[in-house]
């Protein structure tokens, strides 16, 4: 439930001018604006399930969307049932000037595009059907100069190869490969909430530079309970993330009665040290690590 300056699930990912949301729990909006945030830049909005918790702000933050005079399509992403849900919803919230285009999930792992971003999508272990999701930039070899004059690769041609661009020149085909290194490490993010711990979860958040799991309960003694309603830990998701090798873990999606998880962390530091306890406004910027 939402509490006094803790509003309900979402996450935003900002690159390159567009925006992809996760979630869109109440309060949403609320949260947008405390960061200085504009919905309008939104192009996909990606759900893990359809509980409220997770999706009762999308009413109210369509219509804003609206009102800023959005006019591109925007594209929703989520568990088979995702068109019934959000039209249901939208019954408040009848006319937009964008279109919504549907991409229902049905598969345990399923792999998406969007401009160059890689997006995995893979099932997760709740009382109904979810998915957790990684987020990719690859990124590809250094530039070589070396290679290219060893190819006798004309000057004006480097410059569209290190963009990927595919050259006919005297008869060759000229492509990205034949000047670029070894492809460099990327950035990734990984997402899970409402869920027991899987291997599905370690696989997809495996060498991620930002993990971000949910902790329903720092309370030691509230294992049980987490079992009950197929949540997790703030000791359980930290043991996926040492087992992942992620660069660092953030805990989020607490308990109504977890009011301050910082009491917990000097035990969850014990399994994975670089653990910090989540909280609203949270963010970070994700850049190559050269």
């Amino acid at each position: 439930m939402p509490l006094p300056r803790r509003w309900l699930t979402s996450l935003m990912i900002r690159h390159e001018g567009s925006s992809l949301l996760i979630d869109c729990g109440e309060g949403t909006q609320m949260a947008m604006k405390e960061k200085g945030w504009s919905p309008k830049p939104i192009d996909v909005i990606m759900f893990t399930h359809y509980h409220a918790d997770h999706i009762s702000g999308l009413p109210g933050l369509l219509l804003t969307m609206g009102n800023a005079e959005r006019t591109e399509p925007v594209t929703m992403v989520g568990p088979r049932g995702l068109a019934r849900v959000v039209n249901s919803l939208r019954v408040i919230a009848p006319e937009l000037p964008f279109d919504i285009e549907f991409y229902e999930l049905s598969e345990n792992e399923e792999t998406l595009v969007f401009g160059d971003l890689r997006i995995n999508a893979f099932r997760v272990f709740h009382n109904v059907v979810c998915y957790g999701y990684s987020f990719e930039l690859d990124r590809a070899g250094k530039f070589s100069p070396e290679r290219a004059k060893e190819q006798d690769i004309p000057l004006k041609y480097w410059s569209r190869l290190q963009q990927g661009e595919e050259i006919e020149h005297e008869g060759r085909i000229l492509t990205a490969d034949m000047v670029l290194g070894p492809p460099r490490k990327g950035i990734k993010l990984a997402y899970c909430t409402d869920s027991r711990p899987t291997d599905l979860i370690v696989k997809n958040a495996a060498g991620a530079d930002l993990f971000i799991c949910e902790g329903m309960y720092g309370e030691e003694d509230m294992l049980e309970k987490a079992k009950e309603h197929r949540h997790m830990t703030f000791y359980e998701a930290a043991r996926m993330a040492k087992e992942a090798g992620v660069g660092e873990l953030w805990l989020t999606h607490y308990s109504p009665s977890l009011v301050k998880p910082e009491p917990y962390m000097k035990a969850v530091r014990r399994i994975f040290e670089n653990t910090k306890p989540g909280k609203d406004g949270m963010s970070t910027e994700l850049r190559y690590i050269d």
